[in-house]
């Protein structure tokens, strides 16, 4: 991994996972976890085309609002087009670097970026059946904790995969909120993640991440 040329601040672990702390210590502090690909931004197959990125309406304002009440707000991305070969690490930094500039735009910031680039069908390295750090496994989220010291507890998680929201209920965070943009209008996908509603973990579903606002305990003034 020493020939992949990256941002400031990000590492490729021993685990071959995408690890960016952009933010010091949060101490037991709840966070706020973001999918990429269809809740933040348009979806786009396999992005890896910076010019491409476009903010879904209400994600810069989402994020602000974290921001402003002090909640790490934190990427936690599945990417296997890397595993399939589609695109590489640095690829992928591009658009990342795309992604945080339209943000800071618009006076946003993001906290921590996780990204796994493994898949069943990949390519060695990359080839797993199931790794720990790609949702629905928790893997990432618990990378978080460990890192910034969140409060899974109290955290909240925002998708438009149902698997998003299992890496959550996995993670033990207090609830997912379900966004019928990108995959969230698939078919069974809004069943599967309602499903996932339980005791101890809350699932909201809106059209958008513009309804975190309204829905989300911990963005909440």
């Amino acid at each position: 991994m020493s020939s992949v040329k990256l941002p400031s601040q990000a590492t490729i672990d021993s685990e071959q996972v995408w690890c960016q702390v952009l933010s010091p210590l949060a101490t037991n502090k709840p966070a706020l976890f973001l999918d990429r690909d269809g809740a933040m931004i348009v979806e786009e197959n396999y992005l890896s085309d910076p010019s491409k990125v476009v903010l879904i309406d209400g994600a810069a304002e989402t994020i602000l609002a974290a921001n402003r009440l002090d909640v790490p707000v934190i990427i936690v991305t599945n990417q296997s087009g890397i595993a399939r070969g589609y695109f590489d690490w640095e690829a992928f930094a591009a658009v990342q670097e795309k992604l945080l500039s339209l943000l800071e735009d618009q006076g946003a910031k993001i906290d921590a970026v996780y990204a796994s680039p493994f898949h069943k069908s990949g390519e060695p390295p990359y080839q797993h059946p199931s790794h720990p750090s790609r949702k629905p496994n928790p893997g990432m989220l618990l990378r978080a904790k460990e890192d910034l010291g969140i409060d899974l507890s109290r955290s909240w998680i925002i998708g438009d995969k149902a698997g998003d929201l299992k890496a959550g209920v996995n993670a033990g965070l207090a609830g997912g909120l379900h966004v019928l943009t990108g995959h969230g209008r698939d078919e069974g996908e809004a069943e599967k993640a309602l499903d996932l509603q339980s005791k101890t973990f809350t699932v909201a579903q809106a059209e958008t991440i513009a309804a975190a606002l309204n829905v989300i305990p911990i963005l909440k003034d």
